[in-house]
């Protein structure tokens, strides 16, 4: 009987830990900014993202990008910051294959404050590039005004502490879409 119950006891604790969302810690020479991934919802997506943080692909990486929304400045704290290898290791990130798109279609995820999601140009060209919305940014989920497949963006997580981390990246000065200095990202690891 006491072995059933120790199987019993393992097995509850294999299930609960299973069921655990991961957490990433993004760390910047700002703060940090932690996010709780979707590996339920988004599995090829999670999949993909964790494999290039247990590489350590993102150390030194950068938020190199801002989107604000249109007749928004970075004061009305709408829009996005985008990060990733492109420009502290390109040549690398030209060399990663593609991950499978998840559509919020599909995974029922939405592009709100905190969501993190990955960049592309056509279905299947996300990799290592990604963005944190900041205010609703549903039109991410699947406008044909932002891609013309309508399939949206691939949402894998949201931001679970450190958006004001977020909206101070995103107030650094621009030319246009560029940050004029990138915001370092020292590195992104598993909590």
């Amino acid at each position: 009987m006491k072995r059933w119950l120790n199987l019993f006891v393992l097995a509850l604790l294999f299930s609960c830990n299973s069921n655990k969302s991961p957490h990433i810690v993004i760390s910047t020479n700002y703060g940090d900014i932690e996010a709780e991934l979707y590996p339920d919802k988004a599995p090829k997506t999670v999949a993909a993202f964790l494999s290039y943080v247990d590489s350590g692909l993102y150390k030194n990486s950068s938020f190199y990008r801002v989107i604000l929304d249109e007749g928004q400045s970075s004061a009305d704290n709408e829009g996005l910051i985008q990060g990733g290898i492109w420009q502290s290791n390109n040549a690398k990130a030209v060399t990663i294959k593609g991950i499978e798109h998840e559509s919020p279609r599909q995974t029922g995820l939405s592009h709100t404050t905190g969501t993190l999601s990955l960049a592309r140009t056509t279905a299947g060209t996300a990799n290592t590039e990604f963005f944190i919305c900041i205010g609703d940014q549903s039109q991410f989920d699947s406008s044909r005004a932002v891609n013309p497949d309508g399939l949206g963006f691939a949402a894998f997580g949201r931001v679970t502490s450190g958006m004001k981390i977020v909206r101070k990246i995103q107030k650094e000065p621009a030319n246009g879409q560029s940050f004029i200095t990138p915001v370092i990202i020292l590195d992104v690891k598993r909590k």
